[in-house]
């Protein structure tokens, strides 16, 4: 079985601002680096970019060999805690990241390491290029990396250059041996990368040399260190006024519309709610774990009136469906009319409702008081009977969006799905907490559309009417 060292980093300048990641996948047994990847993702926080890194380390590590262990080293104590199981994760923004990082690889094929910052080079050096291609408007490739070159002059510390072929039992015990000085390093450390950031201002962080256990006493080392420190600050100052100055340039273009600043065609996905079933108008719960009921005569009339208004707009360049009856009837409805066919995707079906399918609100409210009390304080609670949590909802909807969104680059897709999905992509999309899916009401048949920008931000249209479809 093959295994994969992962190093992850990500930033933010200004957090919350231009954030951006990098990760490289490397050999354990040869420690020859066999995939980088970065990406700038609009606004987001530094714990944000660091576990969009890991993410995007793990599936780049997924996609060499997805029967491979991997060991995850990365400088955010914060990630490494949580991930690993110690710390609980409580910011809603990266409960569904770390779901979707749990689920790479089955559980006990990743291990996780924390190391210091100034062993974490490498995969940095691809996070600042990544915010810095994003600053210029562009995105980041890998003939982007000039992190192979800082290695190979010796100044990407933690990461091993190639051994010569055919040496791969001294390959692994070399990468091996390194990974036990981290772990030693990591057991002698009390200071967080996330600490040393906060002290730093805006930019992304403490320079290299600034560990906890770099003060040894040696004067020349300290002044160089301080030295150090002072130059990063000033690049960092640089960075971040440079940002600003992009981001009030970006506002000033986009000011007299609504449109962000033209990153190319976004993914729209326009999202249709299925028309009335029989339990609609009586307001039950009706998810992926119920009867499953076809749509009324109701629900097909309301579904024959998307069509036709959906066919007068002529956008919808493909139609993506939930697996369930009354969804596949009102796409096959409204496909029909677009002269388009009907792909189906697991991951929009309805929230799998356990117990509750088929009762109303009241009825639930008196058969289960305590578990509906539980799911209405925490979007971690399940309904009665292993039912599905509105969190594990959100993390399916966030991969499956992630999915379609790289499927359909530039193009208008109708996605036909059910209320729970359609309101976690617009919460999603808006960043809103999961309370807010308490906040919202979607018509049978109603219309919400989201599209999706290559800087990773996102803008939502709602027509939660269906008076307009007549």
């Amino acid at each position: 079985m093959r295994e994969f060292i992962v190093e992850a980093d990500g930033g933010s300048r200004g957090n919350p601002g231009p954030a951006g990641y990098g990760a490289v996948v490397s050999d354990a047994a040869s420690g020859q680096t066999l995939r980088e990847t970065a990406e700038y993702i609009g606004v987001a926080t530094n714990n944000v970019a660091e576990y969009r890194g890991l993410l995007a380390g793990l599936r780049a590590a997924h996609a060499l060999d997805p029967e491979a262990t991997v060991h995850v080293r990365m400088d955010s104590k914060l990630v490494i805690e949580q991930m690993s199981g110690r710390w609980k994760i409580k910011h809603p923004d990266m409960k569904p990241l770390a779901a979707q990082a749990a689920r790479v690889f089955p559980p006990g094929r990743v291990t996780y390491e924390w190391m210091p910052r100034e062993q974490n080079k490498h995969a940095d050096r691809l996070a600042n290029e990544a915010m810095d291609a994003g600053a210029r408007g562009e995105r980041w490739s890998e003939g982007d990396s000039t992190a192979e070159l800082d290695a190979a002059a010796g100044g990407a510390g933690g990461v091993v250059p190639p051994e010569p072929p055919g040496d791969a039992a001294a390959g692994a015990a070399r990468v091996r041996g390194a990974l036990a000085q981290g772990r030693a390093s990591a057991a002698g450390a009390d200071v967080d990368r996330d600490a040393m950031r906060a002290s730093t201002g805006p930019g992304r962080g403490a320079p290299a040399g600034a560990s906890a256990g770099s003060a040894t006493g040696d004067a020349d080392a300290r002044a160089e260190a301080d030295a150090d420190a002072r130059a990063a600050k000033a690049e960092t100052d640089t960075r971040a006024a440079k940002a600003e100055t992009d981001t009030r340039a970006a506002k000033a273009v986009a000011a007299p519309g609504w449109a962000p600043a033209d990153m190319g065609a976004p993914a729209t996905f326009v999202l249709l709610r299925h028309g009335e079933t029989p339990l609609t108008p009586q307001k039950r719960f009706s998810g992926s774990g119920g009867t499953d009921p076809s749509l009324s005569d109701t629900g097909r009339e309301q579904a024959e009136r998307a069509a036709a208004m959906l066919a007068r707009r002529g956008t919808i360049q493909a139609v993506v469906s939930s697996p369930l009856a009354r969804t596949r009837e009102t796409a096959g409805i409204v496909a029909a009319r677009l002269g388009l066919d009907v792909s189906i995707d697991e991951g929009l079906r309805e929230t799998d409702f356990g117990a509750w399918e088929g009762l109303t609100f009241a009825e639930v409210r008196e058969r289960h008081p305590e578990d509906l009390n539980a799911w209405l304080a925490s979007p971690d609670a399940e309904p009665t009977g292993g039912g599905e949590s509105f969190a594990a909802t959100a993390t399916r909807l966030a991969a499956t969006r992630d999915k379609l969104v790289a499927a359909h680059a530039g193009r208008t897709v109708l996605l036909v799905t059910h209320v729970t999905p359609i309101k976690t992509l617009v919460r999603l999309a808006l960043g809103a907490p999961p309370e807010s899916l308490f906040r919202m009401e979607l018509s049978a048949a109603s219309l919400s559309v989201v599209a999706y920008y290559a800087d990773g931000n996102a803008s939502v249209r709602l027509l939660n009417d269906t008076s307009h479809l007549r």
